[in-house]
Parts: C-alpha cells; sequence; structure tokens
C-alpha cells in the first residue's frame, strides 16, 4: 500500500510555514528589512534637520531679558518670534507666503548693532527711511506731528535733558556733556550726520526703535541707528510667562539658580494669565 505524500508547504514557490495542533499550515511571517539602527538614525536626522529649518527660516523661541517693553512684553516672557514675515522673499513666493517690510509700531527682535553675536533684543519700531523723529518732554513727535502712543509707560515724573529732549540741538558735543553715560562712535556719528533742524532723519537702510517703558530703555537714542540687516522678527505669542530673572533666563550658560528657581515655583511664579496670549500689534 502506497503511502500519501505530506505536502511540503512549498508549493509554488512558498516559503513553507509552521503547522499548528490542529494541523493547518500557516506561513511564516517575511522577515523584516535588516538596517533598523540606521533607519533610526535616519528619522532622528530628519527629525532634527527639519526642527533646525523651523527655528533658521521660520520662527525661534526667545524670553524678554529687561523691563525696556513693559507693560507690553514682561521680563520672563518666552514668545514665540515669527522670521519669515521680515525674510527676502523671491518673485513667487511673496505671492504664497506672508510676507512684508517692517511698519511703524512693529514690535522688532533684532541683533544689536555693537553686538551682533550676543542676546537679541526686543524694540518697538517708531521711525522709517526719511522720517523725522525728535522727543519733545517725553513726547514724541514725527514729521512734524505729535504721535499718540497708547502703549507708552513712562514711571517717571523726573525729565531727562537727554533721554527726554531728543535728539540735542547741540549734535555729540552737548550729548556727551547731557547724557550721563557712555555714548558709543556710531551715536555720535548719528547725532552730527543725521540730524537737521533739530530732528532725526532716519536715513536708509535704517529703522529708529524705542522701548515703551520709555525711562528705562536703551534703545537708538543710546546706541544709535538699528540696521535693517539686524532685524531678526516679530514676536506673535507668549508661550509661557514666569515672573523670575530676566538674566539668568536668557543666560546661554547653565544657569543652576535660575532652574531651581523654576523647579520650586513653577506653579507660584507662572503667569497664567499670559500664557498662550497672542502679542497684538498696534500702530505708532
Amino acid at each position: 500500500m502506497k503511502t500519501r505524500p505530506q505536502p511540503s508547504g512549498r508549493r509554488n514557490g512558498g516559503n513553507g510555514g509552521k503547522r499548528t495542533a490542529a494541523g493547518v499550515l500557516e506561513p511564516e511571517q517575511p522577515k523584516q528589512p535588516g538596517g533598523g539602527i540606521a533607519v533610526e538614525i535616519a528619522q532622528w536626522a530628519a527629525t532634527f534637520l527639519i526642527f533646525l529649518y523651523a527655528t533658521t527660516v521660520c520662527a525661534q523661541p526667545f524670553v524678554i531679558p529687561s523691563g525696556s517693553m513693559e507693560d507690553t512684553l514682561l521680563v520672563g516672557d518666552h514668545v514665540i518670534v515669527d522670521k519669515l514675515t521680515y525674510a527676502p522673499h523671491s518673485v513667487w513666493s511673496k505671492h504664497l507666503l506672508p510676507y512684508r517690510n517692517p511698519e511703524r509700531g512693529d514690535i522688532v527682535v533684532f541683533r544689536h548693532p555693537e553686538t551682533p553675536a550676543g542676546d537679541p533684543l526686543v524694540k518697538r519700531l517708531i521711525g522709517l527711511p526719511g522720517d523725522r523723529i525728535r522727543i519733545e518732554g517725553k513726547a514724541l513727535y514725527r514729521n512734524g506731528a505729535a504721535v499718540e502712543e497708547p502703549f507708552k509707560r513712562t514711571k517717571s515724573s523726573y525729565t531727562d535733558s537727554y533721554r527726554d529732549f531728543w535728539p540735542p540741538r547741540g549734535g555729540s558735543a552737548e550729548a556727551l556733556q547731557m547724557a550721563g553715560t557712555r555714548l558709543p562712535q556710531r551715536t555720535l556719528r548719528m547725532l552730527d550726520e543725521n540730524v537737521v533742524n533739530g530732528e532725526l532723519v532716519v536715513p536708509e537702510g535704517s529703522y529708529f526703535v524705542l522701548g515703551d517703558n520709555r525711562d528705562n530703555s536703551l534703545d537708538c537714542r543710546y546706541w544709535g541707528l538699528l540696521p535693517k540687516e539686524n532685524v531678526i522678527g516679530t514676536p506673535v505669542l507668549i508661550w509661557w510667562s514666569f515672573d523670575g530673572d530676566g538674566a539668568g533666563m536668557s543666560d546661554r550658560n547653565l544657569n543652576l539658580r535660575h532652574y531651581a528657581d523654576v523647579v520650586l515655583n513653577f506653579f507660584t511664579k507662572t503667569r497664567w494669565e499670559r500664557t498662550f496670549q497672542i502679542v497684538r500689534r498696534r500702530a505708532a
């Protein structure tokens, strides 16, 4: 008597399989291709490149280090800076993305003209190229007309002869006597070359910026004009606000004192009412 041959499981090029207790032949699972570690590394590299692109081209986190923009932006406000709006655009991309030039009243984040490699600064844009600027007794005048500034804060009744009556009519020589602090050469040059009939005329390729906290702001009055190419972007969102040390929060080194402050006082020092608050532009 001939025995019936058992199926080999490799018919038509099959890979065989494992027979269960019920005698059913289960197909073998296809083997996963090798290189799992390489794939993992590639995925992390792609994620890093996307993050790098987003933070260098589109947006960037930034912490407010000083009170020069109070009460619009407070020390410890962590903001997202839109770097795309002011970016150079091509012929086709300007129709697809919201590019525009900086405008009066914009809040701008920029690199300091004297120390561009240092921490960025934030101020309000007051003057565009061609604008004539002067300050009389804390009041701002642009192109001969008084400017309404609902965002401005003057927290002191004291009037400073340099800060609050600007620019000095005697140029750099008078400024050195009135300022009460060191003025860099670029500021003295601005006062000698760009002041006409008691007004600063903003030259091409430059902007004039001031802090909203007008009595406590080191701005164009002290370090000169802001070059156009130094502008980084504009803050659009406060994603977290912490009532802590501004210098510690912006410190690029490992500041253990600041981190301990955050861990111990996260819930009590977080300004919850400012979290996820949109930074609204109010024209000047």
